[in-house]
């Protein structure tokens, strides 16, 4: 047990030199860490309680949501009716639903019968309760309601909140920010935490915003302020143009040319001639097909982009653009140029978010909680120095320097992988240092117990460590259990405490069992003691 080859020992001190290399980045100043290779730029991320940020709640709009469930279904209305050439004399939007009258009684069950294919059950756990999405009545008279069931709509902001979490987290990721959290809070909330941000104001203007782009053609039939009196064509809408460009009026049709779910790219940049901030994007292969076909049938015509129903600019097609690229122009400045990218890169919200709560971590109580943490775990280490030193003697020294090899590894395998480092890991790592010192005691008390039976020194050492190895990992193994438990269901701080004490376990059993007997392995052979220093 205590004889290690050569080969086997350099493997085991140069595993434990290599992670513990990737801890040394954190020592450097920022500007020596910029100029690290990019795979070396590794380090330790503080959390939001260690350096401060921004802490943003979310609520997703669940009246906008309601809306445009009802307006899809009207269109879906429209458009099956359409599909078996049914006449009918009205649709009306009512606010559950929608209701429709045909034109003639034979074609009343034909249309029901299409209708509800649009009743659909409602999937995940709710399927097995028959629930559905939709529910059509035939009201008489020609008459038929289509209602949004509320079961419908609760499932649809569950949808929009998935949706949002990962645009949100795109869009918060391309800031440029580490290890930011996001997570769903209840049924219509997201909880968004980015740590050193110390303006929130541009990540609230990156979250508020829907960033719902469409491309659509200018309607010329009348000017926009007769439409504004009421004299607008039924299939166009009067839509404000952006303070950057005075605020202009528009009359937009409403059909939508080309979505933006077929932008492929979008980057900031700047315009050749004017030198001004643009913002240049292209398009998939059937946006582009699309874009290149509206561009060809309508040379000469303004064609206006809309972000969030705000006309940004409505340049005239001057030739057709086959492309697939084009460029946005509007008086952006740098950062508005770089900001609208970011937003039409990510994609659209599918409902707008509101922000029902704010606050600002600033890092004045960050650096009190370091500096609260640093104290707690200097002191609890220079305790457990203390006692197992005055307990162990000699073989309590190599016990502490294989505990600070194990606080050196957590730190570099957290670096590795740019993780976050909160108080409650900050108190993970102590606890560490005591398991770690508990396993050396373990191995020491069964060598005491051995050399008590008679043994020598050589085979009490030797067989302190084999006999001892099944205790170390039981306990342990029960830890990790625990631990893992608390990784999986929990959530922010309880997250961070049970990811540096499942690194600390492993840490543990590696430098008990690999580097602290190599260490003693290598004095039993120079020394060849006559007695257990301990």
């Amino acid at each position: 047990m205590l004889y290690i080859s050569w080969s086997r020992a350099a493997a085991i001190v140069l595993t434990a030199l290599v992670v513990c290399l990737f801890a040394v980045p954190n020592f450097f100043s920022e500007a020596t860490f910029n100029k690290l290779p990019k795979w070396a730029q590794r380090h330790v991320v503080l959390g939001l309680d260690l350096q401060g940020g921004s802490h943003i709640l979310l609520e997703v709009d669940s009246n906008a949501v309601r809306k445009e469930k009802i307006e899809t279904l009207r269109d879906d209305v429209r458009r099956l009716l359409r599909e078996i050439r049914v006449g009918y004399t009205g649709l009306v939007v009512r606010p559950n639903g929608v209701e429709v009258r045909i034109r003639e009684s034979n074609d009343v069950q034909p249309a029901l019968t299409k209708l509800r294919e649009l009743s659909q059950p409602l999937g995940g756990l709710l399927s097995a309760t028959g629930q559905r999405n939709i529910e059509v009545v035939d009201a008489g008279g020609g008459v038929i309601q289509l209602a949004v069931t509320q079961a419908g709509i609760t499932e649809r902001i569950r949808q929009a909140v998935d949706q949002s979490i990962q645009i949100v987290e795109r869009r918060v990721n391309e800031l440029g920010t580490v290890e930011p959290l996001i997570q769903r809070q209840g049924l219509d909330r997201i909880l968004v935490q980015v740590p050193g941000l110390q303006d929130p104001g541009r990540l609230k203007t990156l979250l508020g915003q829907t960033a719902k782009l469409t491309f659509r053609l200018v309607d010329l039939s009348v000017s926009p302020e007769q439409a504004a009196q009421g004299r607008a064509p039924p299939e166009s809408e009067v839509l404000p143009g952006s303070k950057r460009e005075g605020g202009a009026m528009y009359l937009i049709e409403r059909r939508i040319m080309v979505s933006g779910e077929d932008l492929d790219d979008a980057q900031p940049g700047f315009d050749q001639r004017t030198s001004e901030p643009i913002v240049t994007f292209r398009f998939n292969s059937n946006g582009a097909r699309r874009f290149a076909q509206v561009t060809q049938e309508n040379v000469g015509r303004p064609f206006a982009i809309v972000l969030d129903n705000e006309v940004i600019s409505a340049p005239v097609i001057r030739e057709p653009i086959l492309g697939g690229s084009g460029q946005i122009s509007g008086n952006f400045t740098v950062e508005q140029a770089n900001d609208l990218a970011i937003l039409l890169r990510a994609g659209a919200l599918p409902a707008p978010l509101t922000i029902i709560e704010e606050r600002t971590v600033g890092p004045g109580l960050g650096q009190d909680s370091i500096e609260k943490g640093a104290i707690a775990a200097y002191l609890g280490s220079a305790l457990v120095i203390v006692y197992i030193i005055a307990t162990y003697g000699f073989l309590g020294l190599i016990a502490n320097i294989a505990v600070a090899v194990n606080v050196a590894m957590i730190f570099g395998i957290l670096s590795m992988f740019n993780a976050t480092l909160t108080l409650p890991g900050i108190a993970g790592i102590v606890l560490t240092i005591g398991m770690a010192v508990d396993a050396n005691v373990l191995i020491y008390e069964r060598m005491r117990e051995e050399a008590r039976t008679g043994r020598s020194a050589i085979t009490a050492i030797d067989a302190g460590f084999s006999r001892a190895l099944a205790t170390i990992l039981d306990a342990n193994i029960t830890t990790l259990i625990a631990a893992v438990v608390l990784f999986f269901l929990g959530t922010g701080p309880v997250r961070g405490f049970a990811l540096t004490l499942i690194i600390g376990i492993f840490t543990t059993v590696f430098t008990a069992f690999t580097f602290t007997r190599l260490i003693v392995a290598s004095w039993v052979r120079w020394t060849r003691p006559a007695a257990i220093p301990i």
